[in-house]
């Protein structure tokens, strides 16, 4: 049976339907800048769609919670969750088909890239048995597939970028229904764009977004004007579940709203004089109270994998928690990490994001018994990038490390890894690591980007790199007068592993 779902008015007065079945299957694209009516397509779509499949809204603006009055979607607050947390949240979601509204609204732009990733991760690893239909809704992908570098750490970008590419690529073996909107097309990665069959464009003004909008439904660079006509709410679709030529629509009604709805003009009240304007303004008054907070905090959410982490809790309030000895100390530190050399061991580990690496680790963790309170993201990021650089538990307490440490701190994150890569080669005295070691330790394949990272580093003052005999080379860490002995830059790919 086909479900056709009713998406508005054809240019023609007849109804414009959807082939809810075949959406699934090969996925939606919409573009539009701001203003020309895409969050209002979302919202038709996902309301008409609701009775028939369950639905997961990426949602970086809170336009769509009001979806859970109506329809009864579950509201997840982003902020109120760890990264780690949030994986275990999408994994219940797609067994138990509950449509959701991930509301990044409260969080900070890097953060939020962080956090959907973690979400996207959690939908895309759930077990076989779980992979039901799902339509995942993002809307302004660009922010969490960009086509270039941004402010954001490279390391959220790779992750949220990594998350899309999977939930688009990937994603439809698992059930997963990518629906994507953007305000540029220019500014969101192609290799995103591209797997989407399904388009509609609307109101558009920059050359560049609608030359692109104009290649995707086939149409030539000449009839890209149109997309500058467009008046709000109206869309060229093109697509199997639409329609198979360009096919100017114009959106229907929808029974919800948007928080953030478009200011209305209000005229300022009259004013009786310039003298008392003047005295409203600029006249000392008393203190004024001290206006409450735009919003309430509310109390932070208690951490899910925190909770599954404490080990037989009743005992744990009946007696009080004894303080570890620095013997307990230490010998916690060297299991956690020998689980976290498991956890690297695996082929794709290199590659593979750190809060997915966290997942993983706190697993192993569990099935190892690891006593002892379960570390935070924060905290795992250090272990980790602390591993990758080859020092073991023991020798990361000793004097010399630490001043490595404290140098590697004024890099960005994801090259501190690398820069203590070279930190341990320098202090004992070990050939340079390969271009091909270096860029494992980075989480790349590409050796251009090593020597990119080497060359920014020295640019950063953190670093000198001398040119040896032979081809090979040796690296100095400014302030610290470590020095690697020479290496062969083309070298093969070294495994790198802890020191005693």
């Amino acid at each position: 049976m086909t479900i056709a779902i009713d998406i508005g008015l054809s240019a023609s007065g007849t109804p414009a339907t959807l082939d809810l079945e075949e959406l699934l299957s090969t996925r939606l694209l919409v573009q539009g800048n701001s203003g020309s009516g895409k969050s209002h397509l979302l919202r038709r779509l996902l309301e008409q769609s609701a009775p028939w499949v369950q639905q997961v809204v990426v949602d970086p603006e809170g336009d769509f919670v009001s979806l859970a009055d109506r329809h009864g979607h579950l509201v997840v607050d982003a902020a109120d969750h760890t990264e780690a947390a949030l994986q275990v949240v999408a994994e219940r979601v797609r067994r138990h088909r509950v449509s959701v509204v991930l509301n990044l609204e409260s969080v900070e732009v890097e953060q939020q890239l962080r956090l959907a990733a973690a979400f996207l991760g959690g939908l895309f690893d759930v077990d076989r048995d779980a992979w039901n239909p799902v339509m995942v809704v993002v809307d302004e992908a660009q922010l969490f597939a960009p086509a270039a570098a941004s402010e954001t750490s490279d390391e959220a970008r790779r992750a949220a970028l990594g998350a899309m590419t999977n939930l688009m690529c990937r994603g439809r073996k698992r059930g997963l229904a990518g629906v994507i909107a953007t305000q540029r097309l220019a500014k969101l990665a192609k290799n995103v764009a591209a797997e989407a069959s399904n388009f509609m464009m609307g109101r558009t003004f920059l050359d560049i977004d609608m030359s692109r909008a104009a290649d995707l439904l086939g149409m030539e660079r000449r009839q890209a004007e149109v997309f500058r006509e467009l008046e709000r709410g109206h869309f060229v679709a093109l697509g199997p579940a639409l329609s198979r030529r360009p096919l100017r629509l114009r959106i229907g009604a929808v029974e919800t709203g948007s928080r953030s709805a478009a200011p209305k003009l209000v005229p300022p009240p009259p004013v009786a004089s310039a003298a008392e304007t003047r005295g409203l303004i600029l006249t000392a008054s008393e203190p004024e109270a001290i206006r409450p907070p735009r919003r309430t905090p509310r109390p932070p959410a208690p951490d899910i994998l925190s909770q599954l982490a404490q080990h037989r809790p009743a005992l744990a309030q009946a007696e009080p928690v004894a303080t570890p000895t620095p013997e307990e100390k230490a010998e916690q530190r060297r299991r956690l990490a020998a689980v976290l050399q498991k956890v690297l061991a695996e082929p794709d580990a290199p590659f593979r994001p750190a809060s997915v690496l966290y997942q993983d680790f706190l697993v192993r963790c569990r099935i190892e018994e690891v006593t002892g309170p379960a570390i935070d993201i924060p905290a795992f990021r250090r272990l980790l990038t602390t591993a990758r650089a080859g020092i073991g538990a023991d020798a990361a307490e000793g004097s010399d490390w630490a001043q490595a440490v404290a140098r590697a701190e004024a890099l960005p994150d994801d090259v501190q890894g690398v820069f203590l890569l070279l930190a341990r080669a320098a202090l004992e005295r070990l050939p340079c690591p390969s271009d091909a070691t270096l860029a494992r330790a980075y989480g790349s394949r590409s050796i251009g980007r090593a020597r990119r990272l080497l060359t920014y580093m020295e640019e950063q003052g953190a670093l000198v790199i001398r040119a040896e005999r032979g081809g090979r080379r040796s690296v100095v860490l400014v302030g610290l007068a470590w020095e690697t002995t020479p290496g062969d830059p083309n070298g093969p790919e070294e495994a790198v592993t802890a020191a005693a």
